[in-house]
């Protein structure tokens, strides 16, 4: 195709990306048209009917393109991920919030007259009960340590275990009827579980009280258990399952030492009800560790960590009606 006379273009030269000059007698001297994402057209029109498109760009509306051999040569800067950072677990809390709350029993517990120490646990608040090659009782108690090992040999009483049955009876009553008359449906999981003790160890009282034998009013210990029981139960489940959980687990892991000394000592190999369970107590038991798993997985880290603190609590607690066995 050739161009009219009128309109003689002698030379398009293509410079660079960026810049460009269009040399055209008609239009003058050359000068550079800055290329950019805004575009203006101007389109000239020919004799023959023909026309020329040219393409120019307007430099004050926006920065000149890369240059294509930058992008060639050279390469971007390589993308540097932020590191997710990830909590790190307590001990057991993979397989549930009652494993976690072993691992604070295993960190409470004496191994050899020496406790075990914990970051979130106080050793000095429990009292552990176990039985040595010569039968008698041992409870870990560093006021009373004769041998200097963290343990003295106890002699059970019968008026000190009477004791212990009465507050016993007074702390299962209470979390019995708790989670038996509650509206929070976080306690209807553990309605008749068969860990119930309350009526166990009234048949158990009253056979003593057959015997002639005088049954005490509930110690200062049991009272002030059961009322923080029932504070707690109205302000939170989680921190009261936390001591249901660890009442049962307790009485039926370290009860079996105290059923059979006494038992031998005391009442001429009789075995009480608070001892008896109608089914396997470790099935029991497990079903209970389930159901409390179950609704953990709903509690925020916060509330198993309050749960693990109500656990010391619990064993403090308890220890102090243990106490009263050798009292």
């Amino acid at each position: 195709m050739s161009l009219p006379e009128s309109v003689s273009l002698r030379s398009f030269e293509r410079i660079s990306p960026t810049y460009a000059s269009v040399s055209s007698s008609s239009l003058g001297s050359s000068r550079p048209l800055r290329s950019c994402t805004s575009v203006a057209t101007r389109t000239m029109k020919f004799r023959n009917g023909g026309a020329l498109r040219l393409c120019c760009s307007d430099s004050n509306h926006s920065a000149p393109l890369p240059s294509t051999t930058a992008t060639s040569t050279g390469s971007a800067p390589p993308v540097l991920k932020k590191k997710k950072r990830y909590r790190r677990e307590y001990p057991g809390e993979s397989k549930g919030i009652t494993e976690e709350l072993r691992f604070v029993a295993m960190r409470l517990h004496n191994v050899s007259g020496k406790k075990l120490s914990g970051d979130a646990v106080d050793s000095s608040s429990e009292v552990e009960v176990e039985e040595k090659d010569d039968g008698n009782l041992v409870l870990s108690d560093d006021d009373n340590d004769e041998d200097g090992d963290g343990t003295q040999t106890w002699q059970p009483s019968l008026e000190g275990f009477l004791k212990y049955l009465v507050d016993s009876k007074l702390v299962f009553s209470t979390v019995e009827l708790i989670v038996d008359e509650s509206s929070d449906v976080a306690y209807s999981y553990f309605r008749k579980s068969g860990l119930e003790r309350s009526e166990c160890l009234e048949k158990d009282l009253e056979w003593f009280s057959a015997q002639g034998i005088v049954i005490p009013d509930p110690t200062s210990s049991g009272i002030s258990y059961a009322k923080y029981l029932e504070e707690l139960a109205e302000r939170s489940a989680p921190l009261f399952l936390s001591h249901y959980y660890n009442i049962n687990f307790s009485h039926i892991a370290g009860g079996q030492v105290i059923a059979k000394q006494v038992s031998e000592r005391l009442l001429e190999g009789r075995k009480l009800e608070f001892y008896t369970w109608e089914e396997d107590a470790e099935e029991l038991l497990k079903n209970v560790r389930e159901k409390l798993n179950m609704l953990g997985e709903h509690w925020s880290r916060d509330e198993k960590n309050k749960c693990l603190r109500e656990a010391v609590k619990s064993f403090r607690f308890l220890g102090e009606i243990v106490r009263l066995i050798i009292l």
